[in-house]
């Protein structure tokens, strides 16, 4: 099943700055939601990130933690201004709170997981963006997705098929997560803060 084309508020006049955003993409089963957990874990004392919390129009559950909504419920608060983005994705809606906005014309750096798909249309409404390929050889992916067990994505055939999608995306940065927790988190820290940390 392909992507659906990207949704979110209309481009602002002049890119959002001076603030910058990290946009984690990536296959499914490729850790993008744990990398981010632990990554904000290790900087829970640093004002200057924010790691926004997701709404999805799903129930939450262990492996994806997020704010949930329902069509009804998203659709009126992205009319009402409550996403500074947001997409659709897997016959699921994903939105980013309008807050981040605010993050970014303060300064601050924003970490979240986004559609690839919506990746185009941040470049040209912020002025800061980079995005991150969380990624990982397809056999782990495979072993990943079949140990989650998430029946709202879809089969493992489906979902295996979705992620070679992600062949030709266009990243700044690429994390190949498959040594431990620790080095992925610090390969992001990297990205984060830049060479030298």
């Amino acid at each position: 099943m392909k992507e659906e084309p990207a949704l979110s508020s209309p481009n602002a006049p002049e890119p959002i700055g001076p603030g910058r955003l990290i946009l984690v993409v990536g296959p499914s089963g490729a850790g993008k939601d744990t990398l981010i957990v632990n990554t904000k874990a290790k900087c829970r004392d640093d004002p200057t990130l924010v790691f926004p919390r997701r709404v999805v129009t799903r129930p939450a559950t262990e492996a994806e933690d997020h704010d949930s909504l329902t069509d009804a419920d998203f659709d009126r608060a992205a009319q009402n201004g409550a996403f500074a983005f947001w997409w659709r994705a897997h016959g699921c809606k994903y939105g980013i709170p309008q807050g981040c906005d605010d993050d970014v014309r303060s300064g601050r750096t924003i970490v979240c997981n986004v559609s690839r798909a919506i990746v185009a249309e941040l470049r040209a409404r912020y002025a800061g963006v980079d995005a991150v390929l969380v990624t990982a050889p397809a056999v782990i992916l495979s072993a990943r997705l079949a140990d989650r067990g998430r029946d709202s994505d879809g089969c493992l055939a489906e979902r295996l098929q979705r992620n070679a999608e992600f062949i030709d995306f266009r990243a700044d940065y690429v994390i190949e997560n498959i040594g431990t927790a620790d080095s992925a988190v610090e390969a992001l820290l990297n990205i984060i803060y830049g060479t030298g940390r």
